[in-house]
C-alpha cells in the first residue's frame, strides 16, 4: 500500500498587526512579502512562507507564543543575532554545536519567541 505524502505549505505565527509585523520580518529575515491585507501576510523566502495571522483572520492564537512554531535558517548565525539586536529583538547567545546546529532565539515585536539556525 502507498501512503499519500503530503506537503508542508506554511507555518503561521500570531500577530497583532499583520501589516506592520510584514515590514517587521522583511527587515529581520528578507523575506519577500506575497500578500499583505489586515487579516493575515504571507511572506516567503528561498523555501517555504510563513503567514502572520492577524486578530482579524479569526485565529484564537494570542500573539506571544512562548516557543517558535517552525525556525529560520540564516546563512550566518552571527550576523543575523547582530541584525536581531539592532532589530531591538533581544536575542540569546548562540547555542548549539558547529557540527550539529548553531542557533539563538530572538522575540519579535509582538512577543513570539522565534528560533533562527544555521541548517
Amino acid at each position: 500500500m502507498t501512503s499519500a505524502s503530503a506537503a508542508i505549505t506554511t507555518a503561521f505565527i500570531p500577530v497583532r498587526d499583520p501589516l506592520a509585523a510584514a515590514r517587521w520580518y522583511t527587515d529581520a529575515f528578507g523575506l519577500d512579502v506575497t500578500e499583505a491585507t489586515e487579516f493575515s501576510s504571507v511572506l516567503a523566502g528561498s523555501q517555504g512562507q510563513v503567514t502572520l495571522m492577524g486578530p482579524a483572520s479569526g485565529i484564537r492564537v494570542e500573539p506571544g507564543l512562548g516557543w517558535a512554531t517552525c525556525n529560520f535558517r540564516v546563512d550566518d548565525v552571527t550576523s543575523a543575532r547582530e541584525r536581531f539586536t539592532g532589530l531591538g529583538a533581544a536575542p540569546s547567545e548562540v547555542l548549539g554545536d558547529p557540527a550539529r546546529c548553531l542557533f539563538f532565539t530572538a522575540v519579535d515585536p509582538d512577543g513570539n519567541t522565534l528560533l533562527i539556525t544555521d541548517r
